[in-house]
């Protein structure tokens, strides 16, 4: 009973001392996201606004991962394949060990540790948005034999009564919709619900057809 007390005791001391840096640094990250997604806009030739509504104030989440040493790194994967399902994804590699590779053109790249940086990805919220433009990543982490891998992610969408498609002033007849149109709600209720594998949601999401586009630009 004394050592579980002592150690609820540690575990809260540890968590208030951590809760007031953690919230400044969240709230920095918040500020990035909405300059990057300002610089994504312009790229995009779109209106900010049409951007700012989306994210303001958006839904976010924190995923902090522990990837420990793996004396057989061949046998095990650390995070399979998939994409983000957020706008962007900000990623902290708080250690300084490598483990993250990116799949280009079929091919899976490590991605070098690089000191004092953060690494960007696109999620497919992202590649929806811009109609395909810009392409989600999709991305894997590989364990490490020796060193224990600590990461922090940081996840940027939209608010939940925000509709997720493809930015209405990117579509026209000679640029039909690639993606289909839903409410953000549901959009993470359908991408929690299945298995995270490669950008099989974002699969889900795409138009079959021409007659298809055509007829949800019209109905816009």
């Amino acid at each position: 009973m004394e050592c579980a007390c002592l150690h609820l005791f540690f575990s809260y001391f540890f968590i208030s001392a951590c809760r007031n840096p953690l919230e400044c640094y969240l709230l920095e990250l918040q500020r990035l996201a909405m300059k990057l997604l300002g610089f994504i806009a312009e790229a995009l030739k779109v209106e900010l606004k049409e951007i700012e509504e989306m994210f303001d104030d958006g839904f976010q989440s924190v995923r902090m991962t522990n990837y420990p040493p793996c004396p057989q790194p061949e046998l095990a994967i650390g995070f399979r394949p998939h994409s983000d399902g957020a706008g962007i994804t900000i990623l902290n590699q708080v250690n300084g060990v490598d483990g993250l590779q990116i799949k280009k053109d079929g091919v899976w790249i490590p991605m070098k540790f690089i000191p004092d940086a953060l690494v960007v990805n696109v999620g497919d919220i992202l590649e929806i948005l811009s109609n395909g433009v810009y392409k989600s990543v999709e991305h894997r982490v590989t364990t490490n034999p020796e060193k224990e891998r600590i990461s922090v992610a940081f996840f940027v969408c939209p608010k939940l009564e925000a509709e997720v498609g493809p930015v209405t002033s990117l579509i026209s007849p000679q640029n039909p919709p690639l993606f289909r149109r839903t409410g953000m709600e549901k959009y993470c209720k359908d991408f929690f619900s299945r298995k995270l594998h490669a950008k099989s949601f974002l699969e889900t999401m795409k138009i079959e057809s021409t007659e298809e586009a055509t007829q949800l630009h019209g109905s816009r």
